[in-house]
């Protein structure tokens, strides 16, 4: 059923102008737009070690949420095109926002910014909630054709990575009627499928890896097309431990997949006649 990867992968982009063969020779800083212990976090500060151990150069990871990511990316823009300074990047804010309408986005992003490798996919798990009545994604189509408007699921927000990932699900299942139930980020909603509130939710597995060992929610589905091995294998069993799945792109193959996939989700976009917030 899940034919498709669904990813929100953290990326490396730099301010334009920056050229990839260089020796650093000072401190070398990752901007990420999200809190620390997210997963864009996490893939930086792994990409930031093993940048260490091969180079030998410092690397410092500064946190700089709030607005998709942009606050971070608007910050590594405006950086001087040295090298030292580079920012992570989701597939939310490089792909989806902006074939999203009403998307607020501050920077030219295929202008101000150069793509310059990608790092890691995060497969996202189909979870729903520990008593449905569905225990696999067959029975769960089912279950909402016969219930149309029934089948609540829960997104970070209009346009997020997570209700897409939903409605690309109801539209390759046949055109299920769910009912969208937006939340202010990725933890409430795990929380309210733990609790029964909502049935179902896209969530990242490295986010949600506990509560699917420990019965809290049930996992009926891993939209991921298929695993990747890393070329640093000190990095890739830190990778496995957090569910998330290499992805060595270097800076035009990344930069091809970001308009591969606006264009992917611009359909799903206009077939859900989906706005921003």
């Amino acid at each position: 059923m899940l034919r498709r990867s669904l990813l929100a992968a953290p990326m490396i982009l730099a301010a334009t102008g920056a050229r990839a063969q260089w020796t650093p020779k000072q401190p070398i800083h990752v901007i990420v737009g999200f809190a620390p212990g997210g997963t864009a976090d996490i893939a930086a500060r792994l990409a930031g070690e093993a940048i260490q151990r091969r180079t030998g150069a410092t690397v410092v990871v500064d946190n700089k949420s709030g607005a998709l990511g942009f606050i971070a990316l608007k910050q590594v823009a405006n950086a001087a095109p040295d090298g030292y300074t580079v920012g992570i990047g989701i597939m939310g804010s490089l792909a989806v926002a902006p074939v999203v309408p009403g998307s607020q986005i501050p920077l030219d992003l295929d202008k101000e910014l150069l793509p310059l490798c990608n790092l890691v996919g995060v497969p996202m798990a189909l979870i729903v909630r520990p008593n449905a009545p569905y225990k696999t994604i067959p029975e769960l189509v089912a279950y909402a054709k016969a219930n149309p408007g029934k089948v609540s699921y829960g997104s970070t927000g209009a346009g997020s990575t997570n209700q897409l990932g939903a409605e690309l699900f109801a539209k390759e299942a046949g055109g299920l009627k769910l009912l969208h139930v937006p939340y202010r980020g990725g933890a409430p909603a795990i929380q309210d499928v733990v609790a029964g509130q909502i049935d179902m939710f896209f969530a990242n597995v490295s986010e949600i890896v506990g509560q699917i060992s420990s019965g809290q929610v049930r996992a009926l589905g891993l939209a991921a097309a298929q695993p990747n091995a890393i070329n640093d294998p000190k990095t890739k069993p830190l990778l496995d431990s957090r569910g998330l799945v290499a992805v060595p792109q270097d800076g035009s193959a990344f930069k091809a997949q970001i308009m591969k996939d606006r264009e992917r989700w611009a359909a799903v976009v206009k077939a859900g006649n989906i706005r921003a917030e």
